[in-house]
This record gives C-alpha cells, sequence and structure tokens, in this order.
C-alpha cells in the first residue's frame, strides 16, 4: 500500500539582519525593532520571586564578554495557522532569544551545575539548541530575590516574563505575508501501512525544583498554556515528529 500523508505542517522563514530599539516592535526590511516595553536599561518588578530584568542586544562578534547562568535559548516563532505540529508557523532566522539569571545575592541559577561565564567559552554555536555563530542575541538577564533561583516559582516566573515579552514579537511576525519569507520548508506526518513501527524515547526533566519540562504550550518553544511534566505526574506522553519538530517540548533549566 502507498504512503498516506497525514498532518501537513509549513514553516515559513524570515531572516533578520539587523535587531535595533525603537520605540514600537516591528519586523521590516529584516530589520527587528524593540519596542519601548524592551528598551528600559532596568526593568522593575513587585514580584515575589523577581527584582528586575535588564535587555541588551549581543551582535555575532560580541560573545566575548561575561554572562549569569544560561537557562535557555529560545527560537522566535508563532503559530498563524492550526495547533502546534500542524497547519502553518513563522519563525525568524538570525536571531535568537538567551536567557540568564542569579539572584540578588550573586547566587546562580543553576540545579547541578552553572554556565556563568564568558559566552564564547560557554555554548558551541551552531548545533541542535544553540543559535548560530551569526546570529544576532536578545539577551533577557534576570535578577531574581534571595533564594528565588533555588525554586520552581521563582523560575517559572522568569519564564513567564521573557514569554510575554517574546509575544511582542510574535505579534509582529503573525501579520507577515507568507509570501515575503526567505524559506519555507513543508513537512508531513506519514503512516506507512506494513512498515516497521519505529518509536523514539526520550526522557526529559521533571524531577522537580527547577528541574522542569513543558508541553503543547500555545506557542512554539514557549511557556504560556502549557503543562509542566511534574503536573502531569511524570507520564509518558505521545508526540507526532511534527509536533517535536514544531516545538511542542520546552526544556526548562
Amino acid at each position: 500500500m502507498k504512503s498516506l500523508k497525514k498532518r501537513k505542517l509549513q514553516i515559513k522563514a524570515f531572516h533578520i539582519e539587523e535587531v535595533v530599539f525603537s520605540k514600537t516592535t516591528s519586523i521590516s526590511n529584516s530589520i527587528l525593532s524593540l519596542g519601548n516595553e524592551f528598551r528600559t536599561s532596568e526593568i522593575k518588578f513587585g514580584l515575589e520571586y523577581v527584582k528586575e530584568l535588564k535587555v541588551e542586544l549581543i551582535k555575532p562578534h560580541e560573545k566575548n564578554k561575561i554572562v549569569n547562568s544560561i537557562m535557555d535559548f529560545i527560537p522566535i516563532s508563532t503559530k498563524v495557522l492550526g495547533n502546534i505540529g500542524e497547519g502553518i508557523t513563522h519563525t525568524l532566522t538570525g536571531v535568537s532569544v538567551m536567557v540568564t539569571g542569579v539572584d540578588e545575592d550573586g547566587i546562580q541559577v543553576s540545579e547541578f551545575g552553572s554556565s556563568e561565564g564568558i559566552l564564547l567559552d560557554q555554548v558551541v554555536f551552531g548545533r541542535a539548541g544553540t543559535p548560530k555563530d551569526t546570529d544576532i542575541i536578545i539577551h533577557f538577564d534576570l535578577t531574581l530575590v534571595s533564594g528565588g533561583a533555588k525554586t520552581r516559582e521563582g523560575i517559572n516566573q522568569c519564564y513567564e516574563i521573557c514569554d510575554n515579552l517574546v509575544q511582542e514579537i510574535r505579534k509582529e511576525l503573525k501579520d507577515l505575508n507568507g509570501r515575503n519569507s526567505t524559506e519555507i520548508c513543508e513537512f508531513f506526518d506519514v503512516i506507512k501501512p506494513g512498515a516497521q513501527k519505529v518509536v523514539i524515547l526520550k526522557q526529559v526533566a521533571g524531577q522537580g525544583a527547577m528541574y522542569d519540562t513543558r508541553l503543547f504550550s500555545r506557542e512554539p518553544s514557549g511557556f504560556s498554556g502549557g503543562k509542566s511534566i511534574i503536573e502531569l505526574y511524570n507520564m509518558p506522553v505521545l508526540l507526532t515528529p511534527n509536533e517535536y519538530r514544531d516545538g511542542a517540548i520546552k526544556a526548562m533549566h
């Protein structure tokens, strides 16, 4: 029997060549402008766990600098049509988000080992899960209250703050005309009657405290709307290849 193509995922990429601070957030002519919500050098929070956030741009040749412990690299993608794993996704290339954290006592955000230090030495760029060496990095550096770096609630609060900021970019990305994308990739979930059935098992973090994994957020690689694997009692979850490819899993710390 012939192979059966089921769900279709189409990812349309828009390449960014420059990132600047501006009054409003927008994407135009390969330039990503970050609005006033990103511009304050130190955004203060009156939250239980997070005190402040600093936003800076790190250009490809500026990686020889000290950063706090790296919590995450976040690709900037958004659903335009359908749910995670199907429909249309818009994504930005040439730019990535990096999240770092430390508490007010200088204790680095970490579980089994922290990654503070010279960025160029701490990250192997151009691998799965890391930005390309040529990417511009939007750096979110969070300061938590004393002891906040060692709590699950504090880490979740960091991710929520960053996700809300990235969502401002996603709103603009949703509205871009797909005809202007720089690259289009199509993927299908395929059923092959009579062929061997292959299942890939992936063990994810779900030990509690900060060591967590989030599934099926509203946006690819997002936070809001997702479920913690801990809240799912660490039970097995079945994903299609396209759900995995489209960012259904968010590794948290």
